[in-house]
């Protein structure tokens, strides 16, 4: 049992820094296919995580507050890409934003079905996969919501009047801070989505 209590804990975070980096790699991943190669002309179109980690984002800010808070946030580096390269400029960029909270769907998709319908005698094992699910889930929430620096504020914009996209495209600057407040202030609802889901997937 004192194994798996120091297992978990890194577990977690490593599920969480590659769930983060196939979120970006489909980001670049889409954007190549739609016409921009931004991103593997950066050397980002790949999973090696190397090319995606950020130190503060991706290990230090999760470490800290998993051990601190029991809380996990954290993020890989953004990849680049171009919107002018786009084919579609108006809603090839809806696409792309999409990609990556899509991603963390399916994978929670995935190994929710496999947990629900292989039958595993580990419950340790089960637990890991769990964790899996839980967190793409909650990426896949936090991502989706319409708040400057988010997909999902890149995903409502080219279908918003355009005082409210004068107002996001000013936002953007303080689009991290928003995001981390927002967090801070709804992780319970988030939550409580997260847990919705996460039953009607795993049952």
């Amino acid at each position: 049992m004192t194994n798996h209590n120091m297992i978990l804990p890194v577990f977690v975070i490593i599920v969480l820094i590659f769930s983060a980096i196939v979120h970006e790699y489909m980001h670049g991943w889409t954007a190549n296919e739609l016409g921009d190669p931004t991103a593997k002309n950066a050397g980002r179109l790949t999973l090696n995580p190397l090319a995606h980690l950020d130190l503060w984002g991706s290990v230090v800010l999760p470490v800290f507050l998993y051990f601190t808070t029991g809380f996990i946030f954290g993020y890989a580096k953004p990849v680049p890409y171009n919107p002018y390269n786009l084919r579609d400029p108006k809603y090839d960029p809806v696409k792309v934003a999409l990609a990556g909270p899509l991603s963390n769907l399916t994978l929670a998709i995935f190994f929710g079905l496999f947990v629900r319908f292989v039958p595993l005698e580990n419950q340790f094992l089960v637990q890991l996969i769990d964790v899996i699910v839980e967190i793409n889930l909650i990426l896949f929430i936090f991502n989706i919501l319409p708040i400057p620096q988010l997909d999902g504020s890149r995903v409502i914009f080219p279908f918003l009047p355009r005082p409210i996209q004068e107002f996001y495209a000013r936002a953007e600057a303080f689009g991290t801070i928003i995001a981390l407040l927002f967090v801070l202030v709804a992780f319970p609802v988030i939550l409580i989505i997260e847990q919705f889901l996460f039953k009607l997937i795993v049952g």
